[in-house]
């Protein structure tokens, strides 16, 4: 989703340029209730001069577990489904070469985006410079017309070989069981895992929207190099349910799926956005509802107030802060659109100090953030053991 789930393209308004960004976010600052009026730290302004240039900025490396990456990735899953309509095969080609040029070398697929179809464009996308880049995908679901759950060994085993095809690749880099089966012990999946990586099919092995203790489960038969779950400033899960925790002590790497809150975060939606029910997931998550979108509407004012500070843009703030959080956490971003691209790769150029996070997360504390995050459906296969 973020690219970690099943998902499909929207009929969203396109996002502001920066310039327009920009001018919002300043005039925000003159709004009489602002979001950072009854903080006790104001956001550090960051000048023209002092501020550094994202499109010259070279991309810093992170580490989930051992395996380096670049600081932002790339979440291919809305280039091909679940977000809207797919996006032609040439623009998609492009937008990931484009990231790979600026600097990105983590790219987040899988076989049921499409399905099928997004793991066949990073294939062909990729293939130029596979050597230089790490690929991620998951395995787990049926696909069968349902959206049922498959991590029986011999499934795993088969649908790597088919994945390695679409992928036109030699190897996985990062192998994700997409979401936990119960009808599987975990232990079995990741003895499998470690079968997969000791024949060179598989190089590491994550979990996605997995509990702490199915990750400990896990880690025990074969070391866990990534979790990939939502998280962002909008979505703070991971904080509560131990699994961030479990991430620290063990040496696990996390990939916050969804980072900008599935576009929420980008300050470009609001109650009159509507979704194709046909081919776009979000108009059935309650959080997406246009009565929850007003009541949130409060958290996307936090990182404006601050975007406007730093001379960036909400999503860039959104993602800064997801950086400041830990050294090994990785946001993987999605978009089909190489603007949306560079703005979001542009969140290296703001830079959050401890006093800057500790007053959103002052501000944020007041606030209750309306609606699930997902659909009823979606959120049966979460695993909260």
């Amino acid at each position: 989703m973020g690219s970690d789930k099943p998902v499909g393209v929207c009929t969203l308004l396109g996002r502001r340029d920066f310039i327009t960004k920009a001018a919002l976010a300043g005039a925000a600052l003159a709004v009489g209730h602002s979001a950072w009026a009854g903080s006790a730290v104001q956001p550090t302004v960051i000048t023209e001069a002092k501020k550094p240039n994202p499109g010259t900025a070279n991309m810093n490396k992170r580490h989930l577990g051992n395996l380096q990456v670049s600081a932002i990735g790339a979440g291919c899953m809305s280039i091909s489904a679940n977000y809207g309509p797919p996006a032609d095969i040439e623009q998609g080609i492009h937008t990931l070469r484009t990231a790979f040029e600026q600097g990105v070398t983590f790219f987040d697929t899988a076989e049921v985006y499409g399905p099928y179809t997004n793991e066949e464009l990073l294939g062909k996308a990729l293939k130029p410079f596979r050597d230089q880049v790490k690929i991620a995908s998951k395995f787990g679901f049926a696909i069968d017309g349902t959206i049922g759950l498959d991590s029986r060994p011999q499934h795993i085993r088969k649908v790597v070989e088919q994945s390695l095809k679409r992928l036109q690749t030699d190897r996985i880099d990062l192998y994700y069981q997409h979401r936990v089966d119960p009808n599987v012990p975990i232990e079995d999946v990741a003895g499998t895992i470690k079968d997969l990586i000791a024949e060179g099919k598989v190089v590491h092995f994550g979990l996605s929207e997995a509990s702490a203790k199915t990750l400990r489960r896990a880690h025990a038969v074969q070391p866990v190099t990534a979790i990939q779950s939502e998280y962002s400033f909008f979505c703070r899960d991971p904080e509560r349910n131990g699994v961030l925790a479990a991430c620290e002590e063990l040496g696990i790497g996390f990939v916050p799926w969804a980072p900008l809150g599935e576009g929420f975060l980008t300050g470009t939606m609001d109650a009159n956005t509507r979704f194709d029910p046909a081919t776009d997931f979000r108009g059935s998550f309650p959080r997406m509802f246009p009565e929850n979108m007003t009541a949130n509407m409060p958290v996307v004012e936090i990182l404006r107030q601050v975007a406007a500070a730093k001379g960036g843009t909400p999503a860039q703030v959104a993602l800064a802060w997801l950086l400041a959080q830990k050294p090994w956490i990785v946001p993987i971003p999605g978009t089909r659109r190489v603007d949306h691209l560079t703005e979001n790769l542009g969140a290296r150029g703001v830079q959050l100090t401890a006093a800057d996070v500790a007053a959103m997360e002052e501000q944020f504390a007041q606030l209750t953030v309306h609606g699930e995050r997902m659909s009823e459906m979606h959120m049966q296969q979460i695993d909260r053991s």
